[in-house]
């Protein structure tokens, strides 16, 4: 950025803005977020990542989690149409915009006793309206280098693969360890692609486990820590997306460090990654393909191109990502 920016320490200190957040830090774009990470110079470094000419879909079905994982959200019903017998239309009922790959926007969530991203008010957080709409992340899309960590990768190596049963914690730490073992880094700008093995695991376990899974909404994630927050800023990345449900792992830990400033969702930690520091979110993200290609190739990053669907005032959106090599 052509700014200093305070690390994520300092910003639990702001006394001008919620403690944590990066509320007005952006003076171009500001309701894009963490999302301006990639501009321009970014984008043109990830054109290096391409050298075999293939794309990898990072999407899948829109009624590939069926139920969803939430309670709340179902799969679209697709009705195909006809004026008259030689044309077709396409209509999707019940088209819950987060139930399968997707991609969190700046009005998901609030942060608790101060308001939406760059302190919006409530009452422009309606539809139609342009405040902090996945629309600007369609408008400028998100693109630039994306970055694979293949934590999945790491605890294989290890022996000791992650017991998704049980819904592991991940730490922020264990992002270092598997970068050391790629041997890669994180730069500034990049899009972060985490590597589970959830998503993947939940759609071919067996129906009774599937089942168990989403009654206790049970899944691998990363705890809610001020520590996962800090590596997301202080690595200044534009996006972090994984094949989890929520990024971090629920049910929330009991000693959550959000516990007090997140009381309505039992110290989940969206508030502060979405509503406090404009990180946007990616769930459920297909990496299975591009994780076996980075293994194989010996080369972890790509030309990351996300397009949420272009409406004004949408909460989320299917992530429409692809991944160019």
């Amino acid at each position: 950025m052509p700014f200093p920016l305070p690390t994520h320490e300092a910003l639990l200190h702001r006394t001008d803005a919620p403690p944590g957040s990066s509320w007005h830090l952006f003076t171009d774009q500001p309701e894009r977020g963490m999302a301006n990470f990639a501009g321009p110079p970014q984008i043109r470094r990830a054109t290096q990542c391409v050298r075999d000419g293939r794309a990898l879909n990072l999407d899948y079905p829109l009624d590939a989690f069926d139920p969803p994982m939430s309670r709340s959200r179902g799969i679209p019903q697709h009705r195909i149409t006809a004026m008259h017998d030689q044309a077709r239309d396409d209509v999707l009922d019940n088209f819950h915009l987060q139930a399968s790959t997707q991609i969190d926007g700046l009005r998901h969530r609030r942060a608790s006793g101060h308001g939406f991203y760059n302190g919006v008010p409530d009452d422009e957080i309606t539809p139609r309206s342009p405040r902090l709409g996945v629309q600007l992340w369609a408008e400028t899309p998100l693109a630039g280098r994306g970055l694979l960590i293949d934590i999945d990768g790491l605890f294989h190596e290890r022996g000791t693969p992650l017991d998704h049963v049980t819904g592991p914690a991940l730490t922020a730490a264990l992002l270092d360890e598997a970068l050391d073992a790629q041997g890669c880094r994180v730069e500034e700008g990049d899009l972060v692609l985490v590597h589970t093995g959830w998503a993947r695991w939940y759609l071919t376990t067996d129906p009774a486990t599937r089942a168990r899974t989403r009654a206790a909404r049970r899944a691998t994630g990363f705890a809610q820590s001020r520590s996962f927050a800090a590596w997301c800023w202080d690595h200044r990345i534009a996006l972090m997306a994984t094949d989890t449900f929520a990024v971090e792992v629920l049910p929330v830990l009991p000693d959550s460090d959000y516990l007090e400033s997140a009381p309505e969702d039992a110290g989940m930690m969206h508030q502060e990654l979405i509503a406090k520091l404009g990180l946007p979110l990616g769930e459920l993200w297909n990496l299975t393909g591009l994780a076996a290609d980075c293994r194989a190739t010996g080369r972890w990053d790509s030309l990351l191109t996300v397009k949420p669907l272009h409406l004004t005032g949408g909460v989320g959106s299917p992530a429409n990502a692809t991944a160019l090599r």
